[in-house]
């Protein structure tokens, strides 16, 4: 899966990461190695999280329809 990445260098002198494709997919780090190392990281969870979250909500609909039975 390949996505863009957004990396600035703020006014601290840290480089800011961002992936606009994942709303909140954010990390920083003090070189630019660093932060690309880090938002990999932040990619990583970012999508754990939606993946639990999306089966989570599979299994509420789930179990609303088979309730309703």
């Amino acid at each position: 899966m390949k996505v863009e990445v957004i990396i600035e260098k703020d006014k601290t002198g840290y480089y800011v990461a961002e992936v606009p494709a994942l709303p909140g997919c954010l990390s920083q780090g003090k070189t630019m190695a660093e932060a690309q190392k880090n938002i990999c990281e932040a990619i990583e969870g970012w999508l754990e999280v939606m993946a639990e979250k999306a089966e989570q909500s599979i299994l509420r609909r789930a179990k609303k329809h088979f309730l309703r039975r």
